[in-house]
């Protein structure tokens, strides 16, 4: 049963280095597809790069909001730099209260011009919330999110939330996080999401899935999301593959199947 991870950071330094065995682990467990998510301009080309050196590695484009000591891209940069075919998503973008304090207009502004160069080149958006949903999905609704929508990537908020996201057209993706087992508010979510809008990521190197957790986590270990999932629903983890794949190649419609 075939699995994509639709979000991880394979250019990091502990799994590139090590790609050949990251790509081997990931045939080995049936993950067919990966999309390597951008965090900051610096570092793109070395994502592009993977996209460009692996059929089936797709890449995005964007600034993660923790990243503050960054030149601010602009909407016509991001267009630019998303008409590449292995290009298939703006982002990540969005905003966290969590780690950074102060003023933070600057981290509005830089999700706002995302959601601005998703809709101008019609890609969607992966979106990192993290003690920020109300700013968050009030920006969504503001810069009208809804005309690309996108997925809410390693979801933590609770079931209102996910609601509003999936009014607007976005998917909820799940990572290792649901397989913890003090993770009760994103378990209850996973059990009543509609399937047909769920995604499952390992967001790795961070946050590996039990029985891992703890340790270096790789884009093999996204089965371990699915069978969570299909455990909390009562059916079967090929049905999860199946729904998750379907629901990636809907919404990141320029990837092609495998």
């Amino acid at each position: 049963m075939p699995y994509i991870d639709s979000h991880c950071h394979i250019n990091f330094p502990d799994l590139v280095n090590n790609i050949d065995d990251v790509l081997a682990q990931m045939k080995k467990n049936d993950v067919q597809n990966a999309l390597c998510v951008s965090v900051n301009l610096q570092d793109f080309p070395q994502v592009l790069a993977l996209a460009e050196r692996f059929e089936h590695i797709y890449a995005s484009v964007g600034v993660h909001p923790d990243y503050e000591d960054e030149v601010e891209p602009g909407v016509a940069e991001l267009v630019k730099l998303a008409q590449h075919d292995k290009i298939i998503a703006i982002g990540e973008t969005g905003l966290d209260y969590f780690r950074l304090t102060g003023d933070l207009e600057w981290q509005r502004e830089r999700f706002r011009n995302h959601i601005r160069a998703a809709r101008e080149c019609g890609k969607p958006l992966i979106i990192h919330t993290r003690s920020a949903a109300e700013d968050t999905l009030r920006i969504m609704a503001e810069e009208q999110a809804h005309d690309v929508g996108g997925v809410m990537h390693c979801f933590t908020e609770n079931w209102e939330v996910a609601q509003a996201a999936i009014e607007m057209g976005f998917y909820i993706s799940f990572s290792g996080i649901v397989t913890f087992k003090n993770a009760v508010q994103i378990k209850d979510v996973a059990q009543r999401m509609p399937l047909e809008r769920i995604l499952i990521e390992t967001d790795s190197p961070y946050l590996a899935p039990v029985p891992f957790r703890g340790k270096l986590n790789q884009p093999a270990y996204v089965k371990h999301v699915a069978e969570e999932i299909a455990t909390l629903r009562g059916i079967t983890a090929d049905e999860v593959g199946d729904a998750t794949c379907e629901n990636f190649y809907r919404l990141f419609k320029t990837a092609k199947k495998m």
